[in-house]
């Protein structure tokens, strides 16, 4: 099953459309895909990749094989409501609490701050396709999710330890994420994310050729009136070396009151008769504006 690939250089030529169509597929039937030429400075995501490997192997590493989960699981104890993992995380926006956290020198802090700034323009892009396929103004999600504060951006950096057991296990147990556009820099050799899709779980394989993976969050589901998808995912727990995972969530504002965007509602509370008199003078026009006419007859107006 070979996952949905997004080229953003083919955005600004002939292959627009086709581009467009594809990402609106990705979106509604797949709930994930994989972006390349997003124009994220390459040096930058090895940069930061590089750092954080850094820090889990002089600060995280050694806590990580002598806390209760590992030796749990040495002991080969019941461990299956606990994750595989060894993580922090960070907030950008509104407000960043990064120079705050203990141990992250200020080169880790540099790069994912630079990191962050053109992360967050991509997510915002992304938004904007995404509120075009949909027939929505272009910055309907970004409004939708800011309030006054704008949108809250925060990243959970995670490295999944190589594991003895990973029979009993997970790395991460299985979810879907709750905010909007997830946008994940991960490992290039390791495997373990997985997918489920159509009554099976997909291998996500390691990142290549700087590509980075998407995948859509609840609260653009519910945006989006059901039309795309929010999807079950899980890490599965590696017996030969470390995973990396650097997840940023470009989220609603904590006050922000999320809902179907109204013009994605089909009409509601109409009387048939009504509906009947519209239809007899739209029946050989489109259906779509007709619906849309209809949602001002509902409750009799």
């Amino acid at each position: 099953m070979e996952i949905p690939v997004i080229d953003f250089s083919k955005l600004e030529g002939d292959e627009r459309s086709a581009t467009m169509g594809l990402l609106h597929q990705a979106c509604e039937k797949w709930g994930f895909f994989m972006i390349e030429n997003h124009g994220i400075d390459i040096y930058l995501m090895d940069n930061v990749k590089q750092l954080v490997n850094q820090h889990y192997e002089a600060n995280m590493k050694k806590g990580f094989y002598e806390s209760e989960v590992s030796i749990s699981l040495q002991k080969k104890e019941n461990i299956s409501n606990t994750d595989w993992e060894s993580t922090f995380f960070v907030w950008h926006r509104p407000s960043s609490n990064i120079y705050e956290i203990q141990g992250l020198s200020k080169e880790l802090c540099k790069a994912v701050d630079a990191y962050i700034d053109q992360l967050i323009e991509l997510a915002e892009n992304l938004s904007e396709l995404m509120c075009e396929n949909l027939g929505l103004e272009k910055s309907y999600i970004k409004e939708a999710f800011s309030r006054s504060k704008g949108p809250s951006v925060g990243t959970k950096v995670a490295i999944y330890p190589q594991c003895p057991r990973p029979d009993l296990v997970r790395g991460l147990r299985e979810h879907t994420d709750a905010g909007g556009i997830i946008l994940l820099l991960q490992d290039e050799q390791v495997p373990g994310l997985e997918f489920f899709k159509d009554g099976h779980w997909v291998d996500i394989p390691p990142s290549k050729n700087n590509r980075l993976f998407v995948n859509i969050g609840d609260q653009i589901e519910i945006l989006s009136n059901g039309m795309y998808k929010s999807i079950q995912h899980r890490v599965m727990a590696e017996k030969d070396g470390n995973r990396l995972s650097i997840a940023t969530f470009y989220n609603p504002n904590g006050e922000a009151i999320i809902s179907p965007a109204p013009k994605l509602l089909y009409p509601s509370h109409l009387r048939f008769h009504d509906y009947l008199n519209l239809y007899s003078k739209t029946k050989f026009t489109k259906k779509g504006p007709r619906f849309e006419y209809a949602k001002t007859l509902a409750n009799g107006h």
